[in-house]
């Protein structure tokens, strides 16, 4: 047997992850690009030392008073009891399929989306499929129903906005998949973007009265400038989050990080003023790259995806070349851009501008 006796379905996969590269221009993970204010980091010190008096002691398990500050900030009516939270969007969505997906069971999503949707199956030993999108990005409904419907998965993930098109779900698709499901799976509407949304793009949140098997995710990451933090979250039926304290290690979220989490709350309005500028970065990018000729999808979210190119690794290298740094992802010949700040934004079109008259684009 080879050393060391890994799992064989795991042997010579490589570990997710974009390139870490010190350049001047990082636009290749969708990070807020705005570093907290002298407010915010002087309310998380205050909160972090507090906490730090008391970390002889595990923390709150049930934290909470997170979970509440986190469901008066979601909103439409949504109670403590039905939020939870762990260390990042990532480990709510491996936690959902440890509670709900597992051996005989399946997960199901639609292609392009993200990368890491079948690692969490592949690691909670779930079974997955997968559809596709429309040429658009949207989903054809009829079809999607049918899928569903024939492969009766326990699990369906739908991110909305998607990464890494950018593309909103409508409110009826959520409705009819989770009609679909019924009451033998869950439907989790992954929203790590959903703060970065146009206007009249509406949240799953709105139908989560109406759907007891549905799951709306949401991050800290991104509107929030706290990726370094690493709080996820998630509003459902009081049942589901129930069930998923089942499979939570024991004190998963620290002290720390409910701390921080909680001074970032008391923030909201000034952090979320930054999405208004990176909404209309956003808008201000996707129209540049249409003028230059390049196909981009509609985006509600802090990114965009654009093409096409017959070598977009070219394209790619030929950005580093130029100090620029993107994503090599999606569908072939695509890449994406995250929206960091206005000067880097110009560093962007500047570079792509060179790599076109280069002749690599």
């Amino acid at each position: 047997m080879t050393f060391p006796p890994l799992r064989e379905e795991l042997r010579g996969i490589e570990p997710y992850g974009a390139p870490q590269l010190d350049v001047p221009v990082q636009l290749n993970v969708n990070e807020n690009p705005y570093a907290p204010s002298d407010a915010v980091v002087d309310d998380v010190a205050r909160s972090v030392a507090e906490a730090t008096r008391t970390l002889n002691r595990y923390p709150d398990r049930e934290f909470l008073e997170l979970r509440g500050a986190l469901a008066d900030y979601l909103g439409h009516g949504v109670r403590p009891e039905q939020v939870w939270a762990a260390n990042g969007s990532n480990e709510i969505m491996l936690q959902l399929l440890q509670a709900f997906g597992g051996p005989g069971r399946t997960a199901l999503s639609f292609a392009p989306t993200y990368s890491m949707y079948p690692e969490y199956a592949r690691d909670s030993n779930t079974s997955w499929v997968q559809g596709r999108r429309e040429t658009d990005f949207a989903l054809d409904l009829e079809v999607a129903r049918e899928l569903v419907e024939r492969e009766r998965p326990s699990v369906v993930l739908l991110p909305s906005p998607n990464n890494p098109t950018g593309t909103a779900l409508p409110p009826e698709a959520v409705s009819l998949l989770c009609e679909a499901v019924g009451e033998t799976g869950i439907v989790v509407v992954d929203e790590a973007y959903g703060e970065f949304r146009r206007a009249g793009t509406p949240s799953a949140l709105e139908v989560l009265p109406e759907h007891r098997n549905l799951v709306v995710t949401r991050t800290m990451s991104k509107a929030f400038a706290l990726a370094g933090a690493r709080l996820g979250y998630l509003a459902a039926a009081p049942e589901i989050c129930d069930a998923i304290r089942v499979v939570r290690l024991p004190y998963h979220l620290s002290a720390v990080t409910q701390a921080v989490a909680l001074a970032a709350l008391r923030h909201a309005p000034e952090l979320l003023g930054r999405v208004d500028q990176l909404r209309v970065e956003r808008d201000a990018t996707v129209a540049w790259l249409r003028e230059q000729g390049h196909q981009v999808a509609d985006s509600d979210a802090n990114f965009c995806l654009f093409g096409t190119f017959a070598d977009r690794h070219a394209v790619w290298q030929g950005l580093l070349d130029h100090g620029v740094l993107i994503r090599e992802t999606g569908p072939d010949g695509w890449l994406r851009v995250s929206i960091g700040t206005a000067e880097e934004m110009t560093a962007f079109k500047q570079a792509l501008t060179a790599v076109t008259e280069e002749g690599q684009a």
